[in-house]
């Protein structure tokens, strides 16, 4: 005897169909966003997930590229990029959603309205090559007049968490532009992202740089002549962020992946891809300071967003374009 669906009947299967599933949009490496997905699975067997991975510039001209034409895809981004969500949330893009797992984080690390989350922490400091006869220990060491040249970072023009980071060091007090003013005259190097001022630094090229800390600290467990160092005044930092589309379909199933990602056993997920927990109470990996020893400098993502464009036109002023 056949079975003969009606139009109630697709409707409801297209319904739960839709409701058991969630569209991710990240930007982690494929690995990283795999496991993440895999672990979400495990833990909610009765939510599939079909994610896109691409780097964020791109997964965001694409997502932009979606809301134009009125059909945007995900229901969830994790992406690196706290200036482009706080954007994203000023102009309605985002649901605020107050996850009951942010109670174990630092104010600093979410949205106070819950549009967006942190999960992990990629702070920047000084890499330097074992090769030197001085070690630096604060951020004005790379100004001084004896490493003229020897000093390379990352550009803000060209890389997210180096504009970040000069959003951070700019509005710091004891720093500001007086500090870029006195890199620029010690003639340090500032182009390219963080992989290629590694490896200036590990190569010998530029003995001292500015640059991501698992680049530094993973690279030295594997033989990289380099040493890391989170200076005294502070570290800048990004933090992988989770937020939900105001256009998600599965909101439901939205909030279970922030939550999951928030909880304990989802940062245990970042502890072992080998990233700082955003969590509080959670460990660290290996050759990494105890996470309370870690001093993350203040960062307000409505300012840096609000002077992006101003801190690229002024560091091309002191750098030059690439």
């Amino acid at each position: 005897m056949k079975t003969i669906l009606t139009t109630t009947a697709f409707a409801l299967m297209a319904s739960t169909a839709l409701a058991d599933t969630i569209t991710l949009y990240t930007s982690q490496p494929n690995a990283d966003a795999q496991q993440t997905v895999d672990a979400f699975k495990a833990a909610n067997p009765d939510t599939d997930v079909e994610w896109v991975r691409d780097g964020t510039t791109k997964l965001m001209a694409r997502l932009r590229a979606e809301i134009e034409a009125g059909n945007p895809q995900p229901d969830v981004l994790l992406i690196a990029d706290t200036v482009t969500l706080e954007g994203m949330a000023q102009d309605g893009l985002l649901t605020a959603y107050q996850s009951p797992e942010a109670a174990n984080y630092d104010s600093a690390l979410y949205s106070a309205d819950g549009f967006y989350h942190s999960t992990k922490l990629i702070t920047t400091g000084i890499v330097y090559n074992t090769g030197v006869e001085t070690a630096p220990t604060s951020w004005n060491d790379l100004s001084d007049a004896a490493l003229k040249g020897q000093v390379a970072m990352p550009s803000p023009l060209y890389s997210g968490a180096a504009l970040i980071h000069l959003a951070t060091l700019t509005g710091d007090d004891s720093l500001g532009w007086g500090y870029y003013e006195q890199l620029a005259e010690n003639d340090a190097r500032a182009q390219g992202g963080n992989g290629g001022t590694f490896k200036a630094v590990a190569s010998g090229e530029k003995p001292y740089g500015m640059v991501v800390d698992f680049l530094a600290i993973r690279n030295k467990a594997e033989g990289s002549p380099v040493e890391f160092v989170f200076p005294t005044e502070g570290v800048s930092y990004v933090t992988e962020l989770v937020a939900i589309m105001s256009t998600a379909k599965n909101v439901e199933g939205a909030q279970k992946f922030v939550d999951f990602l928030l909880s304990a056993e989802g940062q245990d997920v970042v502890l072992e891809m080998g990233y700082i927990p955003a969590r509080d109470g959670m460990g660290v990996p290996t050759g990494f300071p105890a996470r309370e020893d870690i001093k993350l400098m203040d960062f307000d993502p409505a300012t840096a967003l609000k002077d992006a464009e101003a801190n690229k036109a002024k560091f091309t002023e002191l750098f030059g374009a690439e």
